[in-house]
């Protein structure tokens, strides 16, 4: 008699025994979300800035006449690790020679520079001594001091790549340094020794005609910002006779014309037939690409050459850091170059070794609301972060301070008043049509632009290291 064996005891546990997860979906529906992008940032220069909605597609800047002449960078060519010359063209960056056209002087002026390797410490000139050579920084940075009235030294100000010393004594009998300039990093300046320049000056009739025009420009009566002065009389008593005066204009004002960022959106017209429940297949393609634009228009308004803050910015309000990082005296100096600083806008980065330095100071940021949003602010003027401000070699990177509006003489965003087809302001989506293929395109525009209507409507911190460093 043969008897059955019993069944495994965990045999009814591992039969299925309601339907799964896995088929019930068959006969469900799901919950969605939008489609999701993280390149959408939080675009503040875009938001804070006032707009001006123009009629037509040119704005122009009309200011007073000014006779100062403002300064720009040298730039250099490199070749190898000591061929290192001055970019000719670049020459008329400097004060003296703005304006000048003729390549062969400036050629030659620009063989005639010299270069001197200094080390950190190393002094460039000395307070008091003549002024007979004319310096351009290549790389480094280099600290300006002065005796205070009382005894030790004061830091007036520092000078790094491009900067200039020296040019500015043409005009003047016996000049002399008014200051001492050391170098607090190792680096490299270009030379133009006095005597190589009276060389050349004397050789070529139109560099000396444009000079004796330079200096008697500088002769005129200006004021503190260098516009031409307006005449004015105070304090007198009786019959006074009263000066006359007028306010003079520039001949020639700037004129800033919309740029644009276009693309075309494709859709197949299956897709927009069929796949539109619960989303709408076009409109969210259309969010999605007009939230890239935006991105883009505002990279442009900080990096554009022709219109972009980070380069038009007038070199007269740039500065650079005092030690490397952007410390509290740092941000008090770029604060104290204008009236109203609306906000403060750095890369994230920045403003993290910003707020390292604030650490070691034991300092703490108070926060302000800004948009319905709590920021922090230094001396009452928020701290936006940008992450479309470039860091440079991955270690530095600039700190902006903006005065905005057209009241305030500052800084504002240009947008066209209305255009054909718009959907937000400056933005329109335009159909294109449908090819063979059944894809529709649609072609997506934005217009934008900004202005600086007066020099010091932003101040730029330039060098600003951002890298954490253990003391």
């Amino acid at each position: 008699m043969t008897s059955q064996a019993p069944p495994p005891p965990d045999s009814a546990d591992e039969r299925q025994l309601s339907l799964s997860t896995a088929a019930a979906r068959n006969l469900a529906t799901t919950t969605k979300s939008v489609p999701q992008m993280q390149g959408i940032s939080s675009r503040w220069l875009l938001r804070m800035l006032p707009w001006v909605h123009l009629g037509a597609g040119t704005y122009r800047v009309n200011r007073r006449l000014t006779h100062a002449v403002g300064r720009g960078r040298v730039s250099f060519v490199q070749t190898g690790a000591d061929d290192v010359r001055v970019l000719a063209p670049t020459l008329t960056e400097l004060p003296a020679l703005r304006g000048y056209a003729d390549s062969a002087v400036l050629d030659e002026l620009a063989l005639r520079f010299v270069k001197r390797d200094l080390r950190a410490g190393d002094a460039l000139v000395e307070a008091g001594a003549p002024v007979d050579e004319v310096f351009v920084i290549a790389h480094g940075r280099f600290e300006k001091r002065a005796e205070g009235k009382y005894g030790g030294t004061e830091l007036l100000g520092v000078v790094a790549d491009g900067d200039q010393l020296g040019d500015d004594a043409l005009g003047h009998t016996d000049p002399r340094w008014g200051y001492a300039v050391r170098a607090a990093t190792a680096g490299t300046v270009m030379v133009l020794r006095w005597s190589s320049f009276q060389e050349v000056l004397g050789r070529w009739a139109s560099l000396r005609a444009h000079l004796e025009q330079y200096v008697d420009n500088g002769r005129r009566p200006v004021n503190r910002r260098g516009e031409a002065d307006i005449e004015l009389s105070s304090g007198h008593e009786g019959e006074a006779v009263l000066p006359a005066t007028f306010v003079d204009y520039e001949l020639r004002p700037r004129e800033y014309e919309l740029s644009l960022a276009q693309t075309v959106l494709r859709i197949h017209t299956r897709v927009a037939d069929l796949y539109n429940d619960p989303m709408n297949q076009f409109e969210q393609q259309l969010r999605l690409t007009v939230q890239a634009m935006r991105e883009r228009e505002e990279s442009e308004l900080l990096n554009n050459r022709d219109f972009g803050l980070l380069h038009n910015a007038d070199y007269g309000q740039r500065i650079s850091t005092r030690s490397g990082p952007p410390t509290p005296d740092d941000m008090d100096d770029l604060l104290s170059m204008r009236r109203g600083t609306r906000f403060f806008l750095a890369h994230p980065k920045a403003l993290a070794a910003f707020l390292r330095e604030c650490n070691k100071r034991g300092l703490s940021l108070d926060t302000v609301d800004v948009h319905g949003k709590q920021v922090p602010s230094w001396r009452g003027v928020p701290l936006l972060p940008c992450g479309k401000i470039p860091v440079t070699g991955g270690h530095t990177s600039s700190v902006l301070a903006l005065r905005t509006g057209e009241e305030n003489e500052g800084v504002v965003g240009l947008r066209p008043a209305v255009i054909p087809e718009q959907i937000e302001p400056g933005l329109n989506v335009r159909c294109m049509g449908i090819d063979q293929k059944s894809v529709m395109s649609y072609l997506v525009s934005s217009y934008h632009s900004t202005a600086i209507l007066v020099p010091d409507a932003i101040g730029i911190l330039e060098n600003a290291e951002i890298a954490s460093t253990r003391d």
